[in-house]
């Protein structure tokens, strides 16, 4: 309003505006924003201000309310369900690293308006937005917490509510724009599809995720749930379901920020560590387990690593970094769980993470140490052959660069999986100085190949001794100097020189000013997987 602009002195059809845009805001409803602060909690207008570059939000329905006409009048409704208890529109974020490339759409269940349920007027807003976020390109950021479908909205006919086409909109959106979903709070049924269908999701301490709230549970006769207790977030983190486990929504605000910045673009290089370090990463022993964590760290820009589902699935390690400011996803295995064997559940991480960095076109660095797939009836158990398949086939079928470095131990199907099938397959293979590659892991190979010679030696201790013999011989042939020599690496290169390396590898793969990038992709990019 200018200067000289006082209430007074406005036209009425423009004081009305105001006043009813003033109905809109935070400021309208004291009591019920108080509520949301004592529970400690922020309105979704305040995790919106936060996460957006500051005036640039263009809002979608700001004056839409409740479909609830025939049992609330027009004023209660516009001072009760602003919105309909979703705030929607075009923004931009983190403008100062990307200009005008940085707009994004974002969304917001308001639980202060009648507990974040769907209303029949918000699912409109969601068609509306949808449908512009696929025709205009937009990175999506939905704050999800709610309570699911509104049974109380009087104002349209229905009797399902089956041909609501928000959810067929929203997940046609997989593979087209990068979507980030923000728990907070409760989240039940339509609200965690929402969550359920993006790409990545971020929760808090205090979230509780659950395809049914309390309600629903009690009404299919299982029994009296608490909502808290619906999918806390121990549970959720330790299943897969949540990506990034965050303190609060201040936190969670800030790392979807950065997150989404991974999907924007490539920044400054940043700064990073004596790569000198990475000579002493990995214990000279042999059996000694070391954190691949720590090498991830140590390779990237400082304070770039994002780590996804580290509860989930641990012996592999999917995660987001930097390298000169280049946005980079990793997968690793690590030796602190399972000895870096490929179970099912690492298998699906790995395959799905690989398919969230083609679709958006991340190159891929794989650092690899694993004895193979995880082996044995328990394993198998878990679907093992088909699991672990779809790691291979994630692998080969991408388009966008992979190059792979064999930190220490490469055998058989597990280490194919983690290079896309084949040593032939990366842009780039390489191996620290103290890896070793082969079929299968030393050892057994010796017992099962030597088998008949060992059975003939009958003392336990000499057996024993000649296996350790021959696995020696066999540590020889496996080193990767020798496996170099046979050129099925490409390069044996000191730890320290990898951050180059890769470096210099993605930058070769990508296309420079007048140079077209290669054909690459050999078919039509299609949907991510939601696990």
């Amino acid at each position: 309003m200018a200067a000289g602009d006082q209430p007074e002195n406005l036209r009425p059809d423009l004081a009305e505006l105001l006043e009813r845009r003033r109905l809109t805001e935070d400021r309208a409803r004291p009591e019920a924003v108080a509520t949301r602060h004592d529970r400690g909690g922020r309105t979704a207008r305040e995790n919106l201000e936060d996460l957006i570059d500051p005036g640039t939000m263009v809002e979608y329905g700001r004056h839409a309310v409740a479909a609830q006409r025939a049992r609330r009048s027009a004023g209660e409704l516009r001072e009760r369900t602003p919105a309909d208890g979703l705030i929607a529109g075009t923004a931009r974020i983190n403008g100062e690293l990307f200009g005008d490339e940085a707009a994004c759409a974002v969304l917001s269940y308001d639980y202060t308006v009648l507990a974040g349920t769907q209303g029949a007027t918000g699912h409109r807003k969601k068609d509306r937005l949808f449908e512009l976020i696929r025709e205009m390109r937009l990175p999506t950021v939905f704050f999800a917490e709610g309570g699911g479908g509104r049974p109380g909205d009087t104002d349209y006919a229905v009797v399902s509510g089956l041909d609501v086409r928000a959810f067929a909109l929203w997940a046609a959106l997989s593979g087209e724009v990068p979507r980030i979903a923000v728990v907070a709070g409760r989240c039940f049924a339509g609200n965690a599809v929402i969550a359920g269908c993006a790409d990545l999701i971020v929760a808090t301490e205090n979230s509780s995720i659950g395809m049914a709230g309390p309600a629903m549970i009690e009404g299919g006769g299982l029994g009296t749930v608490a909502p808290d207790d619906v999918g806390p977030i121990g549970m959720q983190t330790a299943n897969g379901v949540v990506d990034v486990r965050v303190e609060d929504e201040a936190e969670a605000v800030a790392v979807t920020r950065k997150l989404l910045a991974f999907f924007q673009g490539d920044t400054e290089p940043g700064e990073f560590a004596d790569q000198r370090e990475l000579r002493d990463a990995i214990p000279e022993r042999r059996r000694r387990a070391y954190d691949v964590n720590r090498v991830i760290e140590l390779l990237a820009d400082r304070d770039s690593v994002v780590t996804l589902r580290p509860e989930f699935a641990p012996e592999m390690v999917t995660a987001m970094i930097r390298i000169e400011g280049r946005a980079i996803g990793v997968i690793a295995n690590d030796p602190m769980h399972m000895a870096g064997a490929i179970t099912s559940g690492g298998g699906d991480k790995a395959a799905r993470f690989i398919q969230l960095c083609d679709g958006f076109d991340l190159p891929i660095l794989s650092l690899v140490d694993t004895p193979g797939m995880m082996v044995g009836p328990e394993a198998e158990a878990t679907g093992l052959v088909r699991h672990c398949s779809r790691l291979l086939v994630a692998g080969a079928g991408i388009g966008v660069p992979l190059v792979a470095v064999i930190l220490r131990r490469g055998y058989g199907l597990g280490a194919q999986a983690m290079v896309a099938g084949s040593l032939q397959e990366p842009l780039l293979t390489v191996a620290w100085p103290g890896a070793e590659l082969g079929p299968m892991g030393l050892e057994g190979a010796i017992r099962l190949g030597f088998r008949k010679d060992l059975e003939r030696i009958e003392d336990e201790a000499e057996r024993e001794a000649r296996v350790r013999e021959l696995t020696e011989l066999a540590l020889e042939n496996a080193k990767a100097l020798n496996v170099a020599e046979h050129f099925e690496l490409d390069d044996v290169i000191d730890p320290a020189e990898t951050r180059a390396v890769v470096s210099s590898t993605f930058a070769a793969a990508s296309p420079a000013p007048g140079r077209a990038a290669g054909p690459r992709r050999a078919r039509p990019r299609g949907f991510i997987d939601t696990w």
